[in-house]
C-alpha cells in the first residue's frame, strides 16, 4: 500500500511518518511504504485516482480535485488546528504583528499550493486584500521533489529570494533559529476562526473505505498508536528523524513534536468538521457539501471512540 506526505522532512504530518518508520502500519497488517508527493494538490488527485491507498496532507486539499468529496474520506486528525506559521524577515521595518497584517503591504510571501489558501484566509480575515495591498503569495523557487517546503522556505528568506513565507514548523524554527525571521502568525496557537480553517489529517479513497474497511481500520490505528507513542516519549521522534532526515532537522524535530503534543487528538468533531467545511465554502472549492461528518467512515470513528485500543 502507498501513503503519501507532501512534506517528509517536518512536523506537520509526523505521525503519519512515525507511524510508518516505526512498525506501527505493519503491526496492524499493513505493507504500507511511504512516499513523497508535492504539492498537496496533486497528492489528493492521486488518492482520488487511485495511485495511492493513504495521503497525510491538509484536510482542505481533496476539495480542490475533488469538491463534492465523492472520492475521498477522513479518517483521523493528525493533530488539529490550521498548523502553519506566518514567518517574515527579521531586518523589516516596520514589523508586521498579528494585529497589524497590514503591514505585510508590498511583500513577497512564499507559500506552497493548497497551504497557500490558507493564509490568503488568514488575511482575509484581518480585512487584508492581497492584490490590493500589493502582496505577492506565490510559490518558492526550488522547493519541489526531495526537499522540504519549510527548509527551502528559510533558505530563500535568508538569500532575500522573499520578503516573508508560510510553512511549517521546522522551516519556521531554523529560520528563527538563524536569526533570519520572525513569527509573525502561529495558525495553530493563535486561535479563532483561522484556526479551524484546516488541519492535518490521513486521507483514504472512497474505494478503499467501502471495500476494505478493516484496513482503513488498521490505518487509523497505527496513527493514533503513534500520536500515543510520542506522547510517552518525544525522543522517539529523533529515532524517526535519524533515520530520514538531514542532520540539522533531525535534532530539531523532537522539539516541534512536543510543543505539538496538546495538538495531537485524532477524532474529527463537528467543530473541526463545521470549520474545515466553511473554509473550503469561503474559498469557492465546495461543491455541495454542508455537513463531512458522512465522510468519516464508521470505522475509523470507532477507532478513536473506543480510545484505539
Amino acid at each position: 500500500m502507498r501513503l503519501a506526505v507532501p512534506d517528509l522532512v517536518s512536523n506537520s504530518y509526523f505521525p503519519a511518518v512515525a507511524a510508518a518508520e516505526l512498525g506501527y502500519f505493519r503491526d496492524e497488517g499493513l505493507d504500507v511504504d511511504l512516499e513523497l508527493r508535492f504539492p498537496v494538490t496533486d497528492a489528493a488527485a492521486a488518492l482520488r485516482d487511485g495511485e495511492l491507498d493513504f495521503l497525510a496532507g491538509a484536510a482542505h486539499a481533496p476539495f480542490h480535485v475533488d469538491p463534492g468529496w465523492r472520492e475521498t474520506r477522513l479518517l483521523a486528525a493528525l493533530a488539529r488546528n490550521m498548523y502553519w506559521f506566518l514567518v517574515v524577515r527579521a531586518d523589516l521595518d516596520p514589523l508586521p504583528t498579528r494585529d497589524r497584517l497590514d503591514l505585510l503591504k508590498g511583500l513577497r510571501i512564499g507559500a506552497a499550493p493548497g497551504p497557500d489558501l490558507g493564509l490568503r484566509g488568514l488575511l482575509a480575515a484581518a480585512g487584508v486584500a492581497p492584490e490590493a495591498a500589493g502582496i505577492e503569495i506565490a510559490p518558492v523557487p526550488g522547493a519541489a521533489g526531495d526537499v522540504s517546503f519549510g527548509v527551502t522556505a528559510a533558505r530563500a528568506l535568508a538569500q532575500g529570494g522573499i520578503d516573508a513565507f508560510w510553512a511549517n514548523g521546522m522551516g519556521t524554527e531554523v529560520a528563527v533559529r538563524e536569526g533570519v525571521g520572525k513569527v509573525v502568525v502561529d495558525a495553530r496557537r493563535d486561535g479563532g476562526g483561522p484556526a479551524l480553517f484546516t488541519f492535518p489529517a490521513l486521507m483514504t479513497s472512497r474505494r478503499l473505505a467501502e471495500e476494505r474497511p478493516e484496513a482503513a481500520a488498521a490505518a487509523t490505528r497505527a496513527i493514533v498508536r503513534a500520536q500515543r507513542a510520542l506522547r510517552e516519549d518525544t525522543g522517539r521522534a529523533t529515532a524517526v528523524g535519524r533515520a530520514l532526515f538531514p542532520v540539522m532537522e533531525a535534532e530539531l524535530i523532537a522539539g516541534l513534536i512536543e510543543r505539538d503534543l496538546p495538538y495531537y487528538r485524532p477524532g474529527l468533531d463537528a467543530e473541526a468538521l463545521a470549520g474545515l467545511a466553511g473554509f473550503a465554502r469561503w474559498a469557492g472549492l465546495a461543491e455541495g457539501v454542508t455537513d463531512l461528518a458522512a465522510v468519516v467512515p464508521d470505522a475509523a470513528r470507532a477507532v478513536w471512540q473506543r480510545g484505539a485500543a
